[in-house]
């Protein structure tokens, strides 16, 4: 287990980088006016340069991706239940994800942007999840006929 932890928050460190970066360009399309704006201005203006920021931010994107992967072998421990595995991942990775989004000033620094953002963080987990949990479901559905009718035909 430990094993797999390691190996999975290795290979979500470029993983959250490579994610990080769509976000930037998607975020430039939309609000960038035409322009490529790789992270925010407050983070270009609290590290002193725009390449500072840009370094920080991929470091902290890297960090995310790996808390992500390495906090997603919880979903493959089959004596929890699964509202203990979705509250322990949940707590992981919003335990990490906010102080990230802290950091990289994604979010504004006040006590009502901090509640907006984890209101969105929430708000995007839950979909996820439910999403997942139906096509899970309907996989494990068509599993069930497929046993079914094999029963059936003997």
């Amino acid at each position: 287990m430990k094993k797999k932890v390691v190996l999975r928050g290795l290979l979500g460190f470029p993983l959250g980088i490579a994610i990080g970066y769509i976000i930037t360009i998607l975020a430039s399309l939309v609000w960038g006016e035409g322009f490529y704006s790789p992270c925010v201005p407050g983070l270009i203006e609290q590290m002193g340069s725009e390449i500072n920021a840009v370094i920080l931010q991929a470091a902290l994107s890297g960090l995310l991706g790996s808390a992500f992967a390495a906090s997603s072998v919880i979903w493959e421990i089959e004596d929890w239940s699964i509202a203990k595995q979705t509250g322990i991942y949940f707590a992981i990775t919003a335990l990490v994800m906010m102080p990230v989004a802290y950091f990289a000033k994604w979010l504004e620094p006040t006590v009502l942007g901090i509640l907006k953002y984890f209101g969105i963080f929430t708000l995007i987990f839950i979909i996820i999840w439910v999403v997942q949990f139906l096509v899970w479901k309907s996989k494990i559905e068509k599993m069930n006929q497929g046993i079914e009718k094999k029963r059936e035909e003997v």
